[in-house]
């Protein structure tokens, strides 16, 4: 505590505001919008990958929290106060945090994989602000942020080599979307059979049995969607950039509307918010995964037949011009026809 009671006597209205913007960037949400926008634009690969460490994160995270059940540090010291704009996404067990999981995670991935090191510098920067305003803001201790950073590292670490052989291997996809699955399922026996104190906090406990059917759920769909992708729809992650913007800002708006439309009808259906959660989960994955990439080789035909025209305008302007000119309006189009792959490319 001494390190906390050390930045609440330094803390500012400005930096107050500053860090409570900043660990909204270890939120689900942005974790979520993060890992879909890659999968679908940049890197299926990439995708998986972030997806895999979501998954195996969140398990890890909500099971250490039931197993040490740790209270918040101002629960411990009534003395010690925090920022109170953070005080409503406080909720839960403090051991360990989850925003500093998920930043290390998203942030972490990225900088794993990209070839570029102003980005990779970025996302360092970026997680390491969002561990550090957790102490900020007194919502977490050192030892809180300490092993959710270790945790997440490691993953980062070991998942991405496994992806990039199951890239190459199906197989090995499988037996991963399979380990999920048991994994998922294991968590749940845990969260419902552990024989917890009788002071365990029961919103506490609720919430992470809750979590457990949303990360079976989303394992089901990811399965599913995986398997259609690699038997029939095979999407292509390259557009025009409009065909991307258009990708991203419509398809994130129809995800955002199933998570928000479908919560209160299937828990109305099912009486069970865990049920429910499982299903919904499961869907809004299985939308991201299958549903709409299925579309995307429509939207990339607008793009190719956009690149189409322009790139027989140009030639047909240089009809006028020296041969090596004619050369290089061919070059366009054959570099405009290609999409970088983004963050990851040189």
């Amino acid at each position: 505590m001494n390190l906390l009671y050390a930045l609440e006597s330094v803390r500012t209205p400005f930096w107050d505001a500053v860090f409570s913007a900043v660990t909204h960037l270890g939120e689900e949400t942005v974790f979520m919008v993060a890992a879909i926008l890659i999968f679908w634009c940049v890197s299926k690969q990439e995708g998986y990958y972030l997806l895999l460490m979501g998954f195996f994160g969140t398990v890890v995270n909500q099971f250490l929290k039931l197993l040490f059940r740790i209270p918040r540090p101002w629960v411990r010291d009534p003395d010690f106060t925090i920022v109170e704009s953070a005080r409503a996404q406080a909720t839960g067990y403090s051991f360990p945090s989850g925003h500093t999981q998920n930043a290390v995670a998203t942030f972490g991935g990225i900088a794993r994989s990209t070839r570029r090191p102003w980005v990779r510098w970025a996302c360092v920067a970026v997680l390491l602000l969002v561990s550090f305003s957790r102490l900020y803001l007194g919502v977490h201790t050192p030892l809180d942020v300490g092993v959710s950073f270790a945790v997440a590292g490691v993953m980062v670490l070991t998942l991405y080599p496994l992806i990039r052989q199951a890239d190459r291997k199906p197989s090995l996809m499988a037996g991963l979307i399979a380990g999920m699955l048991l994994v998922g399922i294991a968590y749940l026996v845990f969260a419902y059979v552990y024989p917890f104190p009788a002071d365990v906090d029961a919103a506490n406990l609720a919430h992470g049995q809750e979590n457990g059917w949303k990360l079976l759920g989303a394992t089901v769909g990811f399965g599913i969607a995986w398997w259609l992708d690699r038997r029939y729809i095979h999407f292509d992650t390259r557009a025009v950039w409009w065909v991307q913007l258009l990708k991203v800002v419509l398809g994130l708006a129809l995800l955002m509307g199933i998570r928000a439309g479908l919560k209160g009808p299937l828990l109305a259906l099912f009486g069970s918010a865990g049920v429910a959660g499982a299903v919904r989960y499961g869907i809004m994955v299985l939308f991201a995964g299958a549903v709409w990439p299925a579309a995307f080789r429509y939207m990339a035909r607008w793009g190719k037949k956009d690149l189409l025209k322009k790139g027989k305008a140009l030639l047909g302007q240089t009809n006028r011009l020296p041969g090596p000119c004619v050369q290089g309006a061919g070059s366009y189009y054959s570099s405009t026809n290609r999409i970088s792959t983004g963050l990851w490319s040189e």
